[in-house]
Order: structure tokens, then C-alpha cells, then sequence
């Protein structure tokens, strides 16, 4: 295509003017971003063929090193401009992995032609003659000789006009080349700064979830202080020379979720204690505190960011409930007088929504929901409605959103990549997400400052391994707690074998969730599965130690699956659309139970191994469990937030509460032996604590305390001299504040 500078070009309803720099749609301009108007403008010369990535990046950005998340977000703001979408482009079609072409006819519309800078001849008086005569020119060599009739005629100029011909072409060239000149050669942009990361904090403990004040200066950060023991809320000035933050609460129970008003003066957050937990409001500078609202307390399943302000302060939108059986939804709390909305209707028995974050403009809510069989994915509503639209179809875990300043994207931290989680972002009509590559992994509460270009998060490192202890009947052999299986990573959810001279566990040590091997002793680690990225685990030894049970999301959703302990391809046990989660083994080792939501919400259910209809054993609720060594009973719990354990007859019959008054289940950590139940309860403070439960007395006796916070996973050895369990050794978070965020 030839493309002079002075070209227009025309596209649908569209006009672009290139000596203007000017988009028109039907006559009426839109404003485009210098580098936008440069990409379109490529785009549209080019409509011809498939604009390469490396070629946009040398022509929109060059000499500047620039992530690939600049392109993306730039086409998204031409799509959006244009009217288009990413699905169906009537403009600009995506070749994934390659570039972009443009796929509109292009016009190409000729200016006006300009008046000639050529000299022009004067008019030659005609001499009469008659209205019939016919004038043609005479050749001068055939001209009439009379000197008086030669010298009445003017003379042409034409030969000399045409001898300054090339030095008029020159003389226009040199004034198009001046007035067209910064167009053919725009003025170089300045380049965009590359973004740098610094740490904010790194101090001892863990400090996460930071929240921006309004003019992006300060950030409000929850520490558990330098023992790790005693979260509160802290304040430190980005760049000042402050070795330590400013606390602004001192409180004994655990204070989280900072969210800074909009009008800076206030910082809100949640206070959780087994008193009673609440919302609060603390001046910025620390002062007095005012309680909003009560709160629900027990909130491990959740977690994260769970306060956000509507942008006109006043409101907050916080996440509760008021029986331990629901799920959790997200609420409008005024601040003025405490009062609570229910926005979101989770499904019964799913885990419920989280995170929440509402538009710049104040108009649309953004969460995450997770469902029973702990599914994570972003969802958007409208604050006028009650009906939310998926965004995302990972089924991965999400740890935190933020919107971006302009209302047109969502940052979020995700396991979707496979491995930790990392950062992603995706646009608020929707599409694929794509990856910050800028930014590593183990990301979790994310904010965005308002002003600035900043962007603050939480990158956290945590250490969990398996421990084991020696048992003297039901009691702990003195001294006897030593690390079993161990990495940098996470090692958890571990079984003994039947035989008890191996180890199944689950394991990221590889970079993603599988299924690891080892013997008795802790040593020879050898992985069994190598999925490269699906959740995977629970693994469960067969009775006669060939198979191994687990739940993967392999295929999409949550399923049953068998694997020789050998190792080889995995038998896909369960097929249907729900989520089929947490197996084991029945004593005969002919059937396997699992937790499904085929009927509505989670109950336990049980199938042949051999493959076969499943049949529904619970009818209350239930979630995981295992069957007593006689074979005679199936003990379970109810769900990850719901204390006590229960059993049911194998036949079906009956649920009765066997363990009630004790969280035991409520950490996946417990086992069942010939004598009682040994379990763990995770509730700080101070210290986490191993308990048997006996069948004879029907008393539960506490065995040991455990040094740190624990993890899942309990098992007792065949012979029952010896029992693991999973601690985290080592955790800890630092913020980090990314400055030049785009």
C-alpha cells in the first residue's frame, strides 16, 4: 500500500486523519493516547498482513525494553475505543502467539487537490473569426511569412517555464518535507520508566495486607510483630527514614484487614478474638478506636483482604455470617450506624464469597466465591443487582484482587499459572487473563494506589514438614518430636501404608501440587505423579498397599482417581459434572468414599473401585472420613468449618455426633485406630494440640502440644507406636511496593 503522510484513511464508521492525528467516528472525534494513535495507525497501514509482536514493539516502543502486558492493554484500549471485542473482531483479530492484524477494509481517501505552485501561461488573445472556423495551431514552419503578422504574435513561454520545472518540484518538495516533516518524524515519547520493585518491609514475622492511603504516600499493613505472635495494624510512610511503623493498635487478639477511607482519616479493620470479634474504625495518627459492628470470628477458610470502602466512605463492604453453618457472604456495612446489608446469596454449602472490592465509580462489585469443593474464581455484580457474572473459569485458588484506578481491569494473585500463585490481570468485560511477568510468585494481598503508579503487595514464604512423634499407648514418649520429611516447600497430608514401611504424601516441592513416595525413615523420595500444575492430593493408601487413592482436577473438575503406588497412568474413578473430593478406602478395599455435591451440597458417598453407581451414605451433611478397622462403621466430619466428628453404620443408618464438643476434623487432621481417634486442633492461642479420644471412656485426653503452627495431615502407624503430622517450620511475608506500575 503506498502511505503518504497525508493519507485518510477510512475504516466502518471510522476516520483517520494522519496529518491530524485525529480518530472521528460519523464526524465526532475520540481521544486516543499518543501510543494508541501510533498503534492503530500500524495497524491500519499494515491491514494487508499480520503484524508481527516484535515488530510492534520496535515500532511503537523502540529502544525500550517493554513487557508484553503494555501490548495487551494497549489493544485493549483501541478494542475499546473501537467498539470492538476480543471474541468477534470486526477490527482487531488476535493470532495468538504471533500479533495482531487488522481486518476492516481500509479506504484510503485522497486530500484536496492544492492550488498548482506552477507558473501558468497568459491567455492568448484568439483573433475573430467566424463562429463556423475551426482553430487549429500552425506549426511556425508553415506560419505565414508577413513581419507584421509575425509580430503581432506573442511569443510563447512555455520553454522557459519548462526549463524551472525540477526547480519548482524541488521548491514544493522542500515545503511539503517542512509542514509534514513531524508527522513522517513524530517527536520521540519520552520512554515510560520500566517498573522497579523494592521491599517496603522486612521485618521479622509476617506483614501483609497493605492498603494505600488516598494520596499514595503511606501504607497501613497488618504485622504480627517481631515474635509473630500478635497481629495489629501499623502505618509507615513510603520513602521516609522510619525504621519502624507506627502502631495503631495494641489490642491482644488479632487485628487484620487495614482498608484506608477515602477521605484518609480513618483506617478500618477486623478484630478477631474468642471474646468476640467486630469491625472498627482507628484514626490514621492512632487514637481512639469505634466499634462498627460485630463480626463472626472463625474465618481460616477465608482469610485475605475482607474490608473495601465504596469511594464515597460510607460504606464499607465486609465479609460474615452469624451461624457457623453458613457460608460466607459479602455485606454493606454504614459506617454511621453499624447496619448490615447482605449483598451476595452464596450457594448452600459452598464455602461463600470473599474478597471483595468495589469499581473506582462505585458501581460494580467485584469478589471472589469458592465453592464447597474449595473452587476459587472472580466474580462481578453490579451493586444494583443481585445476580453476578463469572469471570474467571480457573478452579484455582485466588488470593486477592484489586481493581485498577481507570475501573477497566482487576489485578489478582491466582495458582492459575500452575505452581505458587502469581499475578494476573483481566478486563472487566471479560477475555482471557494475562500474567504481570514482571512480578514472581507467592503473591498474595494486592492493592493499588489511586495516585502515584504504585502497586503494593505481599510476597510470603512458607515451610511446612512432616513431624513425627512416638507414642506410648496414648501417650507421647518424652522428647520424642523430630522433622521426618522435609523441603523448602510445602510437604503435608501424609499416610502410613498398611504394612507402615511407607509414606505417601502430597507435595509442591517440584513446583506443582503432586504425589510423593518415601519410606518409613523419611528418605528416598520419589515422586509418583507429574501433572505439572492440577491441584492434587489427599492421597490414601488400598488396603493391600498396591493403590493409591486422591482427587486431582486433571480433567477440568474435582475427581476421584487410582494410581499403582508404582507409579504409571492414574485410573479416572468418578465422571460425573460435580465435585468429587477427599477419598479413602473402605477395609475390604472394595469400595471408596468420597465427598461429592452431586446432590446439592456436600455429603459422603461411597463407589465400587471396580467402577459402578454411587451410593449416597450421608444425608446431614459430610465431608471426609475414614472407615473403623473392624470395618463396621464410617467416621467423618461435616466440613471444613464445622467442629466435631460424626459416624454412620457402613450399611447406612443412623448419624450420630461422636465428637462434638472439640474442633477435631476442622483441620483434615485425624485418624482413626482400633482404640479411639487421635485429632488436632489448630486454634491459636497459644499452641496447637494432638488429642485421643477413646471409645471405652468416651473422654478425650490431650497428648502433646505442638511447637508451631500446624498443618494438614495426621496419621498413626500400623503398629501404632508412631505418629506424623504436618507443622509449618517457617513462615513468613514482607511487602513489596512496585513503583512505575502501569
Amino acid at each position: 500500500m503506498s502511505k503518504p503522510a497525508n493519507h485518510i484513511y477510512e475504516f466502518g464508521p471510522f476516520r483517520l486523519n494522519l496529518a491530524e492525528r485525529q480518530l472521528l467516528r460519523d464526524g465526532e472525534e475520540i481521544h486516543l493516547e499518543p501510543k494508541l494513535f501510533d498503534l492503530l495507525l500500524l495497524l491500519v497501514q499494515n491491514s494487508d498482513r499480520l503484524v508481527e509482536k516484535a515488530e510492534i514493539f520496535e515500532r511503537i516502543w523502540p529502544g525500550t525494553r517493554v513487557e508484553e502486558v503494555a501490548l495487551h492493554r494497549n489493544i485493549h484500549g483501541l478494542r475499546e475505543a473501537l467498539k470492538d471485542r476480543a471474541k468477534k473482531p470486526r477490527y482487531i483479530a488476535n493470532i495468538p502467539t504471533k500479533g495482531y492484524r487488522f481486518v476492516a477494509e481500509v479506504r484510503i481517501v485522497q486530500p484536496e487537490e492544492q492550488t498548482s505552485s506552477r507558473a501558468t501561461p497568459p491567455p492568448v488573445s484568439p483573433a475573430p473569426v467566424e463562429a463556423t472556423t475551426h482553430i487549429n495551431p500552425t506549426p511556425a514552419s508553415t506560419a505565414t511569412s508577413d513581419p507584421a503578422l509575425v509580430e503581432e504574435q506573442p511569443k510563447s513561454r512555455w520553454p522557459s517555464l519548462l526549463r524551472l520545472w525540477p526547480a519548482a518540484i524541488v521548491l514544493v518538495g522542500i515545503v511539503l518535507w517542512a509542514i509534514y516533516r513531524p508527522v513522517l518524524i513524530p517527536a520521540p515519547y519520552p520512554p515510560v520508566p520500566p517498573p522497579q520493585i523494592v521491599p517496603f518491609t522486612s521485618f521479622r514475622g509476617v506483614e501483609k495486607e497493605p492498603s494505600f492511603s488516598p494520596d499514595g504516600s503511606q501504607i497501613a499493613f497488618q504485622w504480627s510483630g517481631e515474635g509473630g505472635d500478635n497481629p495489629d495494624i501499623y502505618v509507615k510512610m513510603i520513602g521516609a527514614d522510619m525504621p519502624l511503623p507506627i502502631r495503631l493498635t495494641t489490642s491482644l487478639a488479632a487485628d487484620t484487614s487495614p482498608a484506608w477511607s477515602p477521605d484518609g482519616r480513618y483506617i478500618a479493620f477486623l478484630r478477631q478474638s474468642e471474646e468476640g470479634g467486630g469491625f472498627y474504625l482507628v484514626p490514621f495518627l492512632g487514637g481512639t478506636e469505634r466499634k462498627l459492628a460485630e463480626a463472626f470470628t472463625n474465618r481460616f477458610e477465608v482469610g485475605g483482604q475482607e474490608l473495601n470502602w465504596s469511594p464515597n466512605g460510607k460504606f464499607l463492604v465486609v465479609v460474615d455470617k452469624s451461624l457457623v453453618q453458613e457460608p460466607w457472604g459479602i455485606f454493606l456495612l454504614d459506617r454511621e450506624t453499624g447496619e448490615k446489608r447482605k449483598l451476595t446469596s452464596p450457594p448452600v454449602g459452598s464455602i461463600g464469597d470473599c474478597r471483595p472490592a468495589i469499581s473506582p465509580d462505585g458501581k460494580t462489585l467485584a469478589f471472589v466465591r469458592v465453592s464447597n469443593a474449595g473452587i476459587f474464581d472472580l466474580y462481578l455484580m453490579p451493586m444494583a443487582s443481585t445476580e453476578p457474572r463469572r469471570l474467571t473459569f480457573d478452579n484455582v485458588l485466588i488470593e486477592s484482587l484489586a481493581w485498577t484506578p481507570n475501573g477497566r481491569e482487576i489485578l489478582f494473585s491466582s495458582r492459575r499459572g500452575g505452581g505458587g500463585t502469581s499475578l494476573w490481570r483481566v478486563s472487566a468485560s471479560g477475555g482471557a487473563p494475562n500474567q504481570v511477568a514482571v512480578v514472581g510468585q507467592s503473591i498474595s494481598s494486592l492493592t493499588i494506589s489511586r495516585q502515584g503508579n504504585r502497586l503494593a503487595y505481599t510476597q510470603e514464604t512458607s515451610d511446612a514438614n512432616i513431624w513425627r512423634m512416638e507414642l506410648l499407648g496414648s501417650m507421647v514418649q518424652s522428647n520424642s518430636m523430630t522433622r521426618l520429611i522435609s523441603s523448602t516447600r510445602l510437604d503435608f497430608m501424609p499416610q502410613y501404608s498398611p504394612e507402615g514401611k511407607r509414606i505417601v504424601f502430597q507435595s509442591d516441592r517440584s513446583g506443582s501440587s503432586e504425589l510423593w513416595v518415601c519410606d518409613s525413615e523419611g528418605k528416598n523420595p520419589v515422586q509418583l505423579t507429574t501433572f505439572g500444575g492440577p491441584l492434587t492430593g489427599t492421597p490414601r493408601w488400598s488396603p493391600d498397599g498396591q493403590r493409591i487413592a486422591f482427587d486431582s482436577r486433571l480433567e477440568g473438575n474435582a475427581d476421584i482417581y487410582v494410581i499403582s503406588a508404582e507409579g504409571g497412568k492414574p485410573h479416572r474413578l468418578t465422571t460425573e459434572t460435580s465435585e468429587d473430593i477427599v477419598p479413602s478406602w473402605s477395609r475390604d478395599g472394595k469400595w471408596i468414599y468420597f465427598c461429592s455435591n452431586r446432590s446439592g451440597n456436600l455429603q459422603v458417598w461411597k463407589m465400587p473401585v471396580e467402577g459402578g453407581e454411587a451410593v449416597q451414605m450421608t444425608k446431614q451433611d459430610g465431608f471426609e472420613g475414614f472407615e473403623s478397622p473392624d470395618g463396621k462403621f464410617f467416621y467423618y466430619a461435616k466440613g471444613r468449618n464445622i467442629p466435631g466428628l460424626w459416624r454412620i453404620p457402613v450399611g447406612g443408618g443412623e448419624e450420630t455426633p461422636v465428637i462434638s464438643f472439640y474442633k477435631a476434623g476442622w483441620w483434615r487432621s485425624w485418624a482413626v485406630i482400633d482404640g479411639g481417634i487421635y485429632f488436632l486442633t489448630a486454634e491459636p492461642p497459644p499452641r496447637p494440640v494432638i488429642n485421643f479420644f477413646s471409645f471405652a471412656t468416651n473422654k478425650v485426653k490431650q497428648i502433646a502440644k505442638v511447637e508451631k503452627e500446624a498443618f494438614v495431615g495426621l496419621s498413626v502407624s500400623p503398629d501404632g507406636r508412631w505418629l506424623i503430622y504436618t507443622q509449618i517450620d517457617d513462615r513468613g511475608s514482607d511487602i513489596m511496593l512496585m513503583n512505575n506500575f502501569h
